[in-house]
């Protein structure tokens, strides 16, 4: 790491660290399911302010079986700061742990427990990134495409914390990406900017575009759910506002570039028939499970890299 052991943002890995992640993550795969214990006598924290399927079983599945001990600590009912100052709680699981992975509901609690933490802390998730979604996300549309530099992606519907984060991870790797949204559901303007500044040391884009149909010409077409957690109270107004965003079989086919059509992500849950249809997560270009898959590999590879230990590698081979 350059200048700090986090991981709260995509930026706290440059292209060359990401890259370096994607790598080792790509020889974790390999190795499955029996790779080199890398993490043997180190103990993982995972606090999880909201609920999870994919988030926590990656990590705890994925840890362990690299010789990780991981505790679990629910915090659904009891928010950080709410029990006990933030202070107190990060000062005190850093003396048991040597990293603390946390799904939380405000980006600041991060902030705030890194200011405090002498141990890697790693955004699990919160209401701005979702920075191991894309280290995943990176590492599949890779192995999909065969190449990261020069691929266009379409990510359509909500700029949210998923959007942020494929953003600025993609644009350091010199792909291109065009978010397809409602003008008022954009990405947030300084996370364009990050991307922009990003996209242009590496011959990248980033584009922003309103009419759905933009999603033609692209390699990867990439949607998530109009209503996440945290927005309920916005449902009804959201799936009006998105319903011309939906991803469908024929929508998939339009954008077709040479009767190719694009690769499918979905971050997941998918609200089947809300904005996207079976046709086209159950299809054949669906990379959705894959995704899944490759969040483990990626976040042992983040957790491996952070804590030092890629000198042990995978069965001998070097990043």
């Amino acid at each position: 790491m350059a200048s700090t052991t986090d991981f709260l943002s995509s930026t706290d890995l440059d292209a060359s660290q990401t890259r370096g992640v994607l790598d080792l993550a790509d020889a974790m795969r390999r190795d499955w399911p029996t790779p080199a214990r890398t993490l043997e006598n180190t103990s993982v924290a995972l606090i999880f302010e909201k609920p999870s399927l994919r988030t926590r079983t990656s990590f705890d599945v994925g840890l362990s079986r690299l010789g990780a001990d991981v505790t679990y600590l629910d915090q659904s009912a009891s928010p950080l700061g709410d029990r006990e100052s933030i202070k107190d709680f990060t000062m005190t699981l850093e003396r048991y742990t040597d990293a603390i992975v946390a799904r939380v509901r405000r980006h600041t609690v991060l902030q705030e427990m890194a200011r405090h933490a002498s141990v890697p802390i790693v955004n699990a998730l919160s209401d701005v990134e979702h920075p191991c979604q894309a280290l995943g996300d990176a590492m599949t549309i890779r192995a999909a495409c065969g190449r990261l530099e020069g691929v266009k992606i379409a990510y359509i519907g909500d700029g949210n914390n998923v959007c942020h984060s494929l953003l600025l991870t993609m644009a350091a790797l010199g792909s291109s990406v065009t978010v397809v949204a409602p003008s008022a559901y954009e990405p947030d303007h300084d996370i364009l900017a990050a991307a922009r500044e990003r996209a242009s040391a590496t011959g990248g884009s980033i584009e922003l575009a309103t009419d759905p149909e933009a999603i033609a010409g692209h390699d990867v077409v990439y949607t998530d759910t109009w209503v996440s957690m945290g927005s309920e109270s916005e449902r009804d107004e959201r799936v009006e506002a998105f319903q011309r965003y939906r991803v469908t079989a024929a929508s998939m086919a339009a954008a077709a570039t040479n009767g190719t059509v694009p690769f499918f992500m979905h971050c997941l849950p998918a609200f089947r028939g809300v904005e996207v249809d079976d046709a086209v997560i159950d299809g054949a270009t669906s990379l959705v499970y894959e995704q899944a898959e490759n969040r483990m590999h990626a976040q042992n590879a983040l957790i491996t890299t952070l804590l030092g230990r890629t000198t042990a590698n995978t069965k001998g081979a070097t990043p």
